[in-house]
């Protein structure tokens, strides 16, 4: 019930901009700091699972109009499986005060460009579903998973690593965002995915996505176009040097990507077709961590 409540499965979308960022740094500099690295691992960890949980937490406290109540007590996990609402609360703070207590440490260590992107990625982290109108529920939420965690992710674990011999500035801010546009892409896309799913259930709950705006049929098509940008952000990243040239072989995923969009398309179904997003996600990850490993090791 645990790995359910903090949404394990999704943990991919953290753990993999964390080790190509890892990647981008040795590629370029051939140095990590293992100490620091280390640590940002367990606090981004542990503030990943606290926010998620504090997703479906926040999700079961709004639920208590009478059109909401079916979601409450049979889709959400707490109510499903009647799980304490303040214990959870409590280890929502717990988990939060540990990742922020060892995100200040790394910025005792690193300095003050940690500071800003900690505080950015806590900010978001508790508007995502916290607040009088969380991020979730309005069109930005796509841009705000994708950006925080395909990008500023993957730009922190380069920073922890290179703080002491690069400059941290906006030529090294743009090389990263473009190298990890497809991870941004993909994240993007299985809220997206998720939010065209639940379409009809956001409506009963007055939570307005990006499909409310754009109807079906056009988020169907935002949803293709996040891959197809994704995929030109990798090749542009690879052929001007920023990424290992083996990251192209990336680009082998493409048929199976584009088989799971249209499957997903003809039947946005989320206990259906929800699993091809989340197949897509960890399949073009995946890939780019290898090939960039691979290049890293072969400098190629």
């Amino acid at each position: 019930m645990f790995f359910e409540l903090v949404e394990i499965k999704a943990k991919t979308a953290s753990v993999f901009p964390f080790l190509m960022g890892t990647l981008y740094a040795w590629y370029h500099w051939h140095q990590l700091h293992w100490l620091e690295l280390v640590v940002f691992f367990v606090a981004m960890l542990l503030f990943n699972m606290a926010v998620d949980a504090n997703d479906n937490y926040q999700d079961y406290r709004r639920a208590t109009r009478t059109t909401a109540l079916q979601f409450r007590e049979q889709t959400n996990i707490i109510g499903r499986e009647h799980l304490n609402p303040s214990l959870i609360g409590w280890l929502i703070v717990g988990m939060m005060t540990v990742s922020g207590a060892l995100g200040l440490w790394m910025v005792s260590r690193t300095g003050w460009p940690l500071l800003v992107m900690g505080l950015f990625s806590f900010a978001v982290g508790y508007c995502y579903a916290g607040g009088p109108r969380p991020i979730s529920t309005t069109p930005v939420g796509e841009f705000f998973s994708g950006f925080t965690m395909g990008f500023v992710i993957w730009l922190i674990a380069v920073y922890v690593n290179v703080f002491d011999v690069a400059a941290f500035d906006w030529a090294l801010v743009g090389r990263v965002f473009v190298a990890s546009g497809l991870a941004q892409g993909a994240i993007a896309a299985l809220l997206l995915a998720n939010n065209i799913a639940d379409e009809a259930e956001d409506k009963q709950l007055k939570r307005r996505t990006i499909v409310y705006y754009l109807g079906r049929q056009r988020s169907l098509r935002f949803f293709a176009a996040l891959y197809t940008v994704g995929f030109l952000a990798l090749i542009v990243a690879a052929v001007v040097g920023w990424l290992p040239r083996l990251s192209l072989l990336t680009l082998v995923t493409v048929p199976l990507v584009w088989r799971n969009v249209r499957g997903f398309a003809a039947k946005p179904v989320k206990r259906l077709t929800f699993k091809l997003a989340i197949q897509n996600l960890f399949v073009t990850t995946l890939a780019q961590v290898v090939f960039m490993a691979l290049g890293v090791a072969l400098h190629v």
